[in-house]
């Protein structure tokens, strides 16, 4: 008996050790939980990290393929261009045309290039020029553009309206017996104006090539000519070309590729090629599995997504991203398990570690408790472990004054609260799970929207920005968070904020196309839209902003306006984009708050830098004025090259003179630097015609013509000035255009009056000729003095016919003159067009041939301007007039800018002292001076010389002095009518004797 133990204590250590192992188990079934709790948390860690690989992927590969794809498509629409540019816009160009070798057979013209590089064919029975020309003008073309494209597509075409068709390589036309190719046919309600107004290029569906036997899809592109559509251009890519860009560096990742309508383009894992069987369209179909996964992204035309699918017993995840410009989807694929084998070795620590762990314990616990009271802790134990199992309805533990008892109080009163609070709990768990399960589906779909999104608090500051709002501006999202929503639209577009504010206000919404802020250089053109949210109550608690990047739709606009709308030579706006600005600066101007200037001039004596130079000279000088104006005008002015040597600038926001007669300086001040041309330095000016809007005129054509009014007055006025319309030269130019339309009936009606100023000798006074001076003497007007007439008729060309009269008459006046014993010289002024004109010598034979008078009596007055545009051609022609045995003068010798160096190369007999030095002689000793140095000049190189204006004895004098005895003027006799000429010679011969 001594040896056995009490019963309370084989009774407490076999609870004990019961209740240790309890415990023990407790905890390690609690290890056990929490372990797979921390795996399967590092499980969906690898599993979301996997995804953002895919995802990852994807976007390369998508990105890497759309680079391809636009190379394809620009490479496509510019040789588009060049075949419209060639084969439409030229087609009356005939030069360097090849001869070509045209066949015809059942109703098809066919031909095949000498060198095998392109064949064409053409439905019809009969073949026009210009049908023939297009056969020859097209494999011209096709010549040069071919072995450029065929290193980048499979087949290059052309298809038109009028069944004409070229296409590279020349098999697809070989090789069919019937001649009657249809180049993807099917596409082109596709290409019209009404389904592809951008009138872009478009991407085909994948089709079979039965004469390469091989899949192809094609970039076709519309053709146009002037806005109407007349065919399009085609480029074939071979399918297993292009899917060769598409690769994964991953050996475990696998791809695959169905079009919209779920056909399949591509899948490489599946070990088959997608497109073997011409005589199907798309023969293969993807797994069942696999295709699950694709019919809803399809059908949902989702942009992308992330989703698993199980096959053969593997959980496989998977990232599908669209490719919008050919409307296929790519999905990556790959097995789950691939990335969970790390898991599974930290699986085996964990449960090893945690083996350990409960052993430990199993064994503190048993030394703790072997020394207590277990009957109360097992009810503990008891009432906690069936609370643990959510069982509630536990009953009430006893209480007492012990450590136990208070313990047992506490858990009673604590899980009466926990009962509560779990209740409540759960039910918050349940709501929020499924509000979190809404939010989480919202945030992606913005998230994963390929559209730029921004939203906003009530007080328009922005709260969120999605990750394509971050790729489009590349400013962080702390840049966007805080800012006023409008901040996002770029500074250049600032008029639009305060009509998107007015806008938001009343429609409470608003949409338009305008520019982002960016971090970048490029401009970002969207498609942006602002729309409010609004509470139950109808208040708006926030706004959201969705931006569509429509910068390449700008780009191509702006590409195509730069050639409709842009000088090729200069850079500057042409006459279309001036008249558009005009335009909308004219509607500005409408509303009274806007007043802009209009400058109109070209440069003076750009065509003898033309004639002398070279045309490569004056282009040079054109691009560099372009350049000093670009450089000096403000970037808001518009700057246009009209054509040849023509300018206008549209200054806005000028309205007073003062102003734009600093600008006018500021542009004479730029233009009169020298300019190097090659080895030569030029200096040049201009002629400014300046018009003053809305104030000189409302309408656009009105305004054109006061510039063009003032330049010419400008012009007048000595060139190198600049002149501001008035209403007086709105007069002076009706007034030229009546003169110039009574001048045509003058002609015909012969109006006209020849008057004869005697030249005498002042030392014998003797009459040695006559100066030939028209007059003309309206029926309504009356007498039309010369200056009023003459350079209108210049200028339209009636000079010519006008001097072929004076001639006629002049001369045969110098016939009837020598009949009677008087002296007939005549002196004849000869125009500028006169004196270019080609038949000038054969009219002059022909006048000497009707009047019988000897031509040496003839002189013809030249101006020194006239002489020194062409010299060597001026020349020449001066000789062919002397071998007719016509005598030549200078006329107002000294006015103009001859070179001495020319004047002796002149076949000319005589020079004329202009009246301009004449007439203030005594008074002016510097006009004495010039005087006496012409004739001293004239008398070296043995020419004659007659002084002009001669009014007062004290002239003839001074002349006499000189040793000039020839003079001209009212001090003998104004011009006077061929009737009086008898009488003048008789008062003139009783003055000699008296």
């Amino acid at each position: 008996m001594a040896n056995r133990r009490p019963p309370s204590r084989l009774g407490i250590h076999s609870l004990s050790v019961k209740l240790s192992v309890l415990i023990s188990a407790v905890c390690v079934i609690a290890g056990i939980f929490a372990a797979a709790l921390m795996l399967k948390s590092e499980e969906r860690q690898l599993v979301h990290e996997e995804y953002e690989q895919l995802k990852h992927v994807s976007r390369q590969v998508v990105k890497r393929f759309n680079q391809y794809l636009d190379h394809k498509s620009n490479l496509a629409e510019q040789a588009n261009t060049t075949v419209a540019k060639e084969l439409l816009y030229q087609t009356n160009n005939i030069s360097n045309v090849l001869p070509v070798d045209i066949s015809f057979k059942q109703g098809v013209f066919q031909s095949t290039a000498s060198n095998g590089l392109s064949a064409a064919q053409l439905k019809g029975v009969e073949l026009t020029t210009e049908q023939q020309h297009l056969f020859s003008q097209s494999e011209s073309l096709w010549n040069v553009l071919a072995p450029v494209l065929l290193q980048d597509f499979f087949n290059f075409y052309v298809s038109m309206s009028t069944d004409f068709v070229r296409v590279s390589p020349p098999n697809a036309l070989i090789n069919n017996d019937d001649k009657q190719l249809e180049f993807n046919s099917h596409f082109l309600p596709m290409l019209r104006e009404e389904l592809n107004p951008t009138r872009e290029g478009l991407w085909s569906d994948v089709h079979f090539d039965k004469v390469w036997n091989k899949w192809v899809i094609s970039i076709l592109v519309p053709l146009y000519y002037k806005d109407e559509y007349v065919g399009f251009t085609g480029s074939d890519i071979e399918l297993k070309h292009m899917l060769s860009q598409l690769f994964l560096s991953d050996d475990h990742q696998n791809f695959a590729i169905v079009n919209t309508q779920g056909k399949v383009i591509a899948a490489p894992s599946m070990s088959k090629s997608s497109v073997q069987n011409h005589d199907t369209n798309m023969p293969l179909a993807l797994f069942p599995e696999l295709d699950k996964v694709f019919q809803p992204v399809v059908e949902a035309k989702l942009f992308e997504y992330q989703g698993e699918f199980q096959r053969e017993g593997q959980a496989h995840i998977i990232n599908i991203v669209k490719l919008k410009q050919l409307g296929w989807y790519l999905g990556v694929y790959k097995k789950r398990d691939s990335s969970l084998t790390t898991i599974e070795a930290l699986k085996i620590k964990f449960f090893g570690l945690f083996i350990l762990y409960a052993a430990f314990v199993a064994l503190l616990l048993h030394q703790v408790l072997y020394q207590l009271v277990l009957s109360r802790i097992n009810a503990l134990v008891g009432a906690v472990s069936g609370f643990g199992k959510g069982l509630w309805e536990t009953p009430n533990l006893p209480t007492s004054n012990d450590e136990i008892g208070l313990l047992n109080d506490a858990v009673n009163k604590m899980s009466s609260e926990i009962k509560v609070l779990v209740s409540g709990l759960n039910q918050r768990i349940a709501e929020k799970e499924k509000a979190e399960k809404q939010a989480n589906r919202l945030s992606k779909a913005v998230s994963f929207s390929g559209t730029a999104v921004a939203i906003t608090n009530g007080k328009f500051e922005i709260d969120y920005v999605n990750p394509k709002m971050v790729e489009m501006t590349g400013f962080t999202p702390e840049h966007f968070i805080g800012q006023s929503l409008l901040n996002i639209i770029s500074s250049d577009m600032a008029i639009l904020v305060d009509d998107i504010d007015i806008d938001l206000r009343s429609r409470n919404y608003w949409r338009g196309d305008t520019i982002l802020a960016g971090s970048g250089v490029a401009p970002i053109w969207v498609s942006l839209s602002i729309s409010p949210i609004r509470e139950v109550d109808g208040t708006i608690s926030s706004y959201v902003a969705s931006a569509q990047d429509i910068s390449f739709v700008k780009e191509s606009q702006r590409k195509m306006e730069e050639l409709a709308y842009f000088d090729a030579l200069t850079g500057l706006a042409n006459r279309a984009y001036f008249r558009m600005q005009l335009r909308k600066s004219m509607a500005l101007a409408g509303r009274g708050h806007y007043a802009f200037a209009l400058f109109y001039f070209d440069l003076d004596e750009f065509k003898r830098i033309n004639d002398t130079l070279g045309h490569d000279a004056g282009d040079r000088l054109l691009v560099e004025v372009a350049e000093r104006l670009k450089n000096r005008l403000r970037a808001e002015d518009t700057i246009a090259r009209l054509g040849g040597d023509e300018f206008a600038v549209l200054l806005s926001g000028i309205d007073n003179r003062d102003n734009a007669m600093d600008v006018a300086h500021t542009i004479q001040r730029t233009i009169n630097k020298p300019i190097k041309l090659g080895n030569n330095e030029v200096i040049v000016s201009a002629s400014i015609g300046i018009t003053m809007a809305p104030f000189d005129s409302q309408e656009e054509e009105q305004l054109l013509k006061h510039a063009d009014l003032a330049m010419y007055e400008a012009k007048a006025k000595g060139r190198n000035t600049f002149h501001f319309y008035s209403k007086e030269l709105d007069a002076a130019a009706n007034e030229r255009l009546y003169i110039e339309n009574e001048l045509r009936i003058a002609i015909k009606e012969r109006q006209f009056r020849l008057h004869y100023q005697p030249q005498v000798n002042s030392k014998t006074l003797e009459v040695i000729g006559y100066e030939a001076l028209i007059r003309w003497y309206h029926p309504e007007q009356g007498f039309i003095p010369p200056d009023k007439f003459i350079h209108i008729a210049e200028a339209t060309g009636l000079i010519v016919e006008l001097g072929a009269w004076v001639l006629e008459e002049a001369c045969g006046f110098s016939t009837q003159l020598q009949a009677m014993g008087k002296a007939g010289n005549m002196s004849i002024n000869l125009s500028a067009r006169q004196f270019k004109d080609e038949r000038l010598i054969s009219t002059l034979s022909e006048v000497f041939k009707r009047t019988n008078m000897p031509p040496h009596l003839l002189h013809l007055e030249l101006t020194e301007s006239m002489l020194m545009g062409n010299v060597e051609a001026a020349i020449a022609q001066l000789h062919e007039i002397k071998k007719l045995g016509v005598a030549l003068s200078i006329d107002d010798f000294g006015t103009g800018y001859s070179s001495l160096s020319y004047l002796k190369r002149f076949p000319v007999d005589m020079l004329k002292v202009d009246r301009s030095f004449v007439k203030d002689i005594p008074e002016d000793q510097n006009d004495m001076e010039i005087t006496a140095a012409i004739i001293a000049m004239a008398q070296k190189l043995q020419l004659q010389v007659v002084a002009e204006g001669v009014e007062t004895k004290e002239q003839v004098e001074f002349l006499q002095k000189n040793n000039c005895f020839i003079v001209q003027g009212y001090f003998y006799s104004p011009p006077i009518a061929g009737s009086e000429v008898a009488a003048f010679c008789e008062r003139l011969k009783l003055k000699q004797l008296s």
